[in-house]
């Protein structure tokens, strides 16, 4: 796995989560009571073992910086190597950056100098525990110049329509990408190719003014054989609030909870040292996740409160995400929200979201 460096771009995951992307980007983003977005994709990378990791930043990085530190939860803090933040180094008013391409060419000295092979790209909106060393593997044994992954759904969500989706030849080769309802071969935002092809590629997208460093690769399909991984396990694609709600809500289910978590692939994060949840005599809890630090004292239903919130007496929270050190006045009663952190409820209000769309009470906001 020496042979193979990461590569985490950000470029298209900073606004698209609405207010709980209006200070952060999307990779830093709390997902699943104690853990980010971002999270993921560094323990599948982490738990393959590669040694040397990228995190190309664009905007509102300063949440992710934070999180990820040296690296340290994921095993990454080494003197060579390990995992670096690049943020952008151009000036947004000067120059307008053709995404993730600009990184590629703005940073081409780092990659040169690495010593890996290959390249493994992935962005971080989805979400799964996918085992990275058997597609390089399955790559390496199939001599394709590129092999992307993607999943074949079974079922269709609102998240899934402005997917980019793959279209496949008889023997499983790339022909094509299409934004089709009627395709159902997602693309995973996920490929490994060998990093002389990646700069080859990027220097022919930029003289061509391409917008995306996937689009060089489907405009060589006559020269280049693009082959997929099957990827069959669980998988949430997280592109809006009402994706994030639901993949968020879905984890209550622990079928759906144990098939994320499961064994074989451990998810890592920044360690926080909190007490454990104290409940008070008065307390009701059913059907959620309770992170470290909180205080329950009122009514907590088939939510998701990180750590640390607090939910005071005779107040309730019902199918909805509480983020950290968020707080429930006394007499307040709230269902499907979505609290950023340092949210504050104030006293005797009753707020609700819709059934198509949860209401989002931005971070640090009093209500």
């Amino acid at each position: 796995m020496n042979r193979l460096i990461g590569i985490i771009h950000l470029d298209k995951e900073q606004d698209f989560l609405n207010e709980l992307t209006a200070f952060r980007c999307g990779a830093a983003v709390p997902f699943g009571g104690r853990y980010r977005v971002i999270d993921f994709v560094l323990s599948n990378m982490a738990n393959a073992r590669i040694k040397n990791i990228l995190i190309f930043a664009q905007q509102k990085y300063r949440s992710l910086v934070d999180h990820v530190a040296t690296g340290k939860a994921w095993n990454l803090e080494r003197k060579r190597g390990g995992l670096s933040i690049l943020p952008p180094d151009w000036h947004e008013r000067a120059e307008q950056p053709n995404g993730d391409l600009q990184h590629f060419h703005r940073n081409r000295h780092i990659l040169e100098r690495d010593g890996a092979e290959y390249v493994l790209l992935t962005g971080t909106q989805h979400i799964c525990t996918i085992d990275y060393e058997n597609v390089f593997y399955e790559h390496l044994h199939s001599g394709h110049d590129v092999t992307v992954v993607y999943q074949p759904l079974a079922k269709q969500g609102s998240e899934h329509e402005n997917e980019r989706k793959l279209v496949l030849t008889d023997d499983g080769l790339v022909s094509g990408a299409v934004i089709d309802p009627a395709n159902r071969n997602v693309y995973m935002g996920m490929l490994i190719l060998k990093k002389s092809l990646l700069l080859e590629l990027v220097d022919d997208c930029l003289s061509r003014n391409r917008q995306s460093f996937f689009e060089g690769i489907i405009a060589h399909l006559e020269r280049l054989t693009v082959g997929t991984y099957r990827y069959t396990d669980y998988l949430s694609v997280i592109n809006s609030i009402e994706s994030y709600y639901k993949h968020s809500m879905a984890l209550l289910e622990p079928a759906t909870y144990k098939e994320l978590f499961h064994a074989l692939q451990t998810v890592y994060t920044k360690g926080k040292d909190e007490p454990p949840a104290r409940f008070g005599t008065r307390a009701r809890t059913s059907g959620s996740l309770i992170a470290n630090g909180c205080i329950i004292e009122g009514t907590v239903e088939n939510s998701i409160l990180f750590g640390g919130v607090h939910v005071k007496p005779h107040a309730s929270v019902r199918n909805s995400i509480i983020m950290q050190r968020s707080t429930i006045h006394e007499g307040s009663h709230v269902s499907r929200i979505i609290a950023d952190k340092d949210a504050h409820i104030t006293s005797k209000r009753i707020i609700r979201g819709t059934v198509h769309r949860p209401y989002v009470i931005a971070k640090r906001k009093v209500m």
